[in-house]
């Protein structure tokens, strides 16, 4: 077993995930109350880092550690991070806790009968929480998808995986090849500015999923997701088409006219959340904050 070289030390256990430049381990915190820990471990060859430290990694440890100092429940937490030359590579280890699951596990292990209601409920309570907080404090997570949702056995729902976030202003330029495409809102699919409502739309998308126990758009192509989404909530007028698209208005994308409901069997209040979360839009979009207290949530 490896003892971790940050302050924090810790053991690691098992290897849980790999990516491009590193990989992510389950560990144990040596001495204190001997809590798990998950491990980030990166290794930047000479190669990769000639212009320093990848800029995804520079904010992911930037916006954790902003974040860590309100220690929000539904934000998962950085809990230690260092970054050691070795030769002509960077080791980059980023300590964080450690959550059992992610939501796509979580959904996985649902019965065939589905979610209850309150389930459903609680964990987009806690979602919307989460995204309150980086909204407010003008953080854009850009990625949410079930697999970047953690979800504890005590039912604990955690806002992870922070590389592809930013911190947006009135005038900054944000890059379009973000948000897993099944999550992707219209403006980003369209090539057109966006900002928080971006989030928003993803977490509609994982709404739906809640109900469904599958992916509610699942495209293959930037053209045919577009398609998948007006199939359900219906091609917008053109004058609602955005001007500053690449992407021009057809009636072969989609259906005209919108949806009243876009799950069928799901009452009234379910329904109105998640059309609003799935305005064409952005403006129309439903906040983070606005969502919070919508009848769906005061009702039960």
């Amino acid at each position: 077993m490896e003892v971790g070289d940050t302050a924090l030390g810790y053991e690691l256990l098992a290897e849980v995930g790999e990516g491009t430049y590193g990989k992510v381990y389950r560990a144990r915190e040596v001495g204190g109350n001997q809590r798990l820990l998950a491990v980030k471990k990166f290794n930047i060859h000479s190669d990769a880092s000639e212009n320093g430290i990848p800029v995804f990694m520079i904010r992911e440890v930037a916006l954790l550690s902003k974040m860590r100092h309100f220690s929000h429940p539904n934000i998962v937490k950085l809990l230690d991070a260092s970054a050691v030359a070795v030769g002509r590579s960077l080791d980059l280890t980023l300590v964080l806790e450690y959550i059992d699951q992610d939501l796509s596990t979580f959904l996985s292990k649902a019965p065939a009968s589905g979610l209850s209601h309150n389930c459903i409920k609680n964990v987009m309570l806690q979602l919307l929480r989460g995204l309150d907080f980086l909204h407010t404090n003008m953080v854009l997570h850009r990625d949410l998808k079930p697999e970047n949702i953690l979800v504890s056995s005590h039912g604990e729902v955690k806002i992870a995986d922070f590389g592809l976030a930013r911190i947006y202003t009135f005038n900054v330029a944000l890059t379009p090849g973000v948000v897993t495409l099944w999550y992707r809102a219209p403006e980003v699919l369209l090539n057109c500015v966006y900002m928080s409502s971006v989030d928003m739309w993803s977490a509609g998308c994982i709404f739906a999923e809640l109900f469904l126990l599958r992916p509610l758009f699942q495209g293959y192509t930037e053209v045919q997701q577009l398609q998948k989404i007006f199939e359900v909530i219906g091609l917008p007028d053109e004058d609602d088409w955005p001007e500053d698209s690449p992407v021009s208005y057809s009636v072969s994308l989609g259906p005209k006219g919108s949806c009243i409901n876009l799950i069928p069997n799901l009452g009234p209040d379910e329904n109105d959340l998640l059309a609003q979360c799935l305005a064409f839009r952005p403006s129309s979009r439903i906040s983070a904050a606005k969502a919070l207290a919508h009848p769906f949530f005061r009702k039960h």
